[in-house]
């Protein structure tokens, strides 16, 4: 056990917090189940990767068998690439060489013998014994109206059949050799990926706060060119404009102008993307509970960010979410179904390009600052 570096500072205080090594491989596991963000990865199109996952201790058949192995966690992030999880202690020799072969024979007997139905029905069958709607977890993952759920199951299907899967080698630490292996393999790789996470774990000398450290291994930038990836974009006023009037013309250009000056006359700051191929802006203020209540994007849609809005007072209140949708249905071209008042339901821009419909929306969203900046605070 060495000595860590971290700092946990609370009430004013600096804690001093300890490396130490989970007591088992299923408290690693568990932790992985339970908050999928430990998983640290890249971007998708400028948003944070989220997870989901589909089977814990998923089977993986071959020619004689339906299950001859098991992985330790299947998960699936927003852009339907299935994602293979092996969790491995560091004082388990295994994690050095023989993990990389186990989880190749698995990755490639999945993208063989895994049944898009199989892994659907599993992942129902789990989402409605703990109370919960299938389409409605997916709705928390996708996170838009473009993908409905059967969109998104054939992503799968169609991401199995072209063998692009992630293979994640998790543990509280990677040795060097299981490193280099990492890096090599996915540099090397087109269509898979292959990455490592270091978990480490952190507790004060009481034993009263863990923190846990994820840190990511393999991503190097000759394996993003392998994989043909397009570095992240720095977008900004001038070439978010020029973007959308060379996509959609110049009333979309115009319309996106029209926006940044209100945002500017009222104060607002101005949150712009690092997608690779599609920019956005989002104006919103950060006086009080910070708000940003919409977004615009390069592919010329207008989304309407119900899942931060929801966590805002008074927005957490359904019914405010409700009288929010009502202005905006009230919208020639705007239609906020009833089941998108949790997640992000977009519309086209060109709804905004007739003056008397773009006055409209942007009162309403003022008014959604207006209240969220004077409602009360609290802790």
């Amino acid at each position: 056990m060495s000595s860590g570096g971290i700092y946990l500072r609370q009430s004013g205080k600096l804690i001093r917090m300890i490396e130490q090594p989970y007591s088992s491989e299923d408290t690693l596991q568990s932790l992985l189940a339970d908050y999928p963000d430990l998983l640290a990865g890249d971007q998708s199109e400028g948003e944070p990767r989220r997870w989901l996952l589909l089977a814990r201790e998923a089977p993986v058949g071959d020619a004689q068998s339906d299950s001859r192995w098991s992985v330790d966690h299947l998960f699936v992030d927003q852009d339907a690439i299935p994602t293979i999880v092996e969790v491995k202690r560091s004082d388990d020799t295994r994690i050095r060489r023989e993990v990389v072969s186990q989880m190749l024979e698995y990755a490639a007997n999945a993208t063989a013998y895994w049944r898009l139905d199989d892994l659907r029905a599993r992942f129902g069958t789990a989402a409605r014994s703990t109370g919960q709607d299938p389409d409605d977890i997916l709705a928390d993952l996708l996170q838009d109206d473009r993908t409905g759920p059967d969109q998104f199951w054939q992503s799968l299907r169609t991401n199995l059949a072209a063998s692009k899967v992630r293979l994640v080698f998790v543990s509280d630490e990677i040795p060097p050799e299981l490193r280099r292996l990492v890096e090599f393999l996915n540099e090397q790789l087109t269509s898979a990926e292959v990455l490592a996470i270091e978990v480490k774990q952190y507790v004060d000398a009481k034993g009263h706060h863990q923190t846990l450290v994820p840190r990511l291994i393999g991503q190097t930038e000759r394996a993003n060119q392998a994989k043909g990836r397009a570095p992240s974009r720095r977008w900004d006023r001038d070439t978010l404009r020029r973007e959308l009037q060379e996509r959609h013309g110049a009333a979309a250009a115009d319309t996106a102008r029209e926006i940044l000056d209100w945002a500017a006359q009222l104060g607002l700051r101005v949150e712009y993307g690092r997608g690779a191929r599609d920019g956005s802006l989002m104006p919103g203020s950060d006086e009080g509970a910070a708000c940003y209540p919409f977004a615009l994007y390069t592919y010329g849609r207008i989304e309407i960010q119900f899942q931060s809005l929801r966590r805002r007072s008074p927005f957490d209140d359904l019914e405010r979410r409700k009288e929010l949708q009502a202005k905006l249905n009230a919208i020639p071209g705007v239609g906020i179904p009833d089941d998108r008042l949790g997640i992000r339901p977009s519309f086209a821009l060109e709804v905004l390009q007739p003056q008397a419909a773009l006055d409209a929306f942007l009162k309403t969203m003022r008014w959604v600052i207006d209240e969220v900046r004077s409602a009360p605070v609290t802790h």
